[in-house]
């Protein structure tokens, strides 16, 4: 199973933010995206998940194109998406933001379990409201909430900025246990410490496209990709 993006661009209006950028992303593995403020990074999560139009190029999942679906139809095929912010409905309580998830791919009890399993410290939030929730827990809410799908490839943006220490070893573990179900996990992350604990390979990029793939066990956190790409 894989994600493939082929010579893609695209942006807003008359503004092209991606240029002919290609990567992938393999089952069983964290695909990590790196690069400065501005390099395109959240423009190409929302590409994918087709929140921006592609002007050119393909993306396909399992070899079937997507790039051409409208928005509501990408989750269909299997990619969740947690954008930065969390994006949480905040009046809703715990329980019905996952009741929400579950129904876009008529999911039921025992994928509801599963994502309870993952976040047992939500199981014990199903009646709280979720904006009152604390910035790590409405985070798992997110990634809950994501998984209800069931997909085959999750996107994540920035899951652990804001977060303590406590709540980013969390979300950490979680996606390396996610990994061993064989998803494929494509993570937008600034903090070199944690890519490194993380990822299996990096991306990065810069000026719209990717222009270093590298496997995480040929870098260091003194190499010289973190500062020529991400300025650490």
């Amino acid at each position: 199973m894989m994600l493939k993006v082929e010579g893609l661009s695209a942006g807003y209006g008359n503004i092209t933010i991606l240029r002919d950028l290609s990567f992938q992303a393999q089952a069983g593995e964290v695909t990590c995206i790196m690069g400065r403020n501005g390099a395109g990074k959240s423009t190409l999560m929302k590409a994918i998940m087709g929140l921006v139009p592609a002007s050119a190029g393909t993306i396909t999942l399992n070899g079937k194109a997507v790039q051409s679906l409208p928005a509501h139809k990408v989750p269909m095929e299997g990619i969740a998406y947690v954008p930065q912010g969390r994006r949480l409905f905040g009046p809703l309580t715990v329980a019905e933001n996952i009741e929400v998830g579950l129904l876009a791919r008529k999911k039921g009890a025992k994928t509801r379990d599963f994502v309870l399993d993952l976040f047992p410290r939500l199981r014990e939030r199903l009646d709280q409201v979720s904006s009152t929730l604390s910035g790590g827990e409405q985070q798992m809410l997110a990634i809950a909430r994501a998984l209800c799908l069931e997909p085959q490839v999750l996107l994540l943006d920035e899951p652990t900025e804001g977060l303590q220490p406590s709540m980013i070893q969390l979300i950490r573990d979680t996606v390396l246990s996610l990994r061993k179900t064989g998803m494929a996990t494509v993570l937008v992350e600034q903090r070199v410490d944690a890519v490194l604990k993380m990822s299996d390979r990096v991306c990065f990029m810069a000026h719209g496209r990717v222009e270093a793939e590298v496997a995480t066990g040929d870098l260091g956190p003194q190499s010289s990709l973190f500062r020529q790409f991400v300025g650490v």
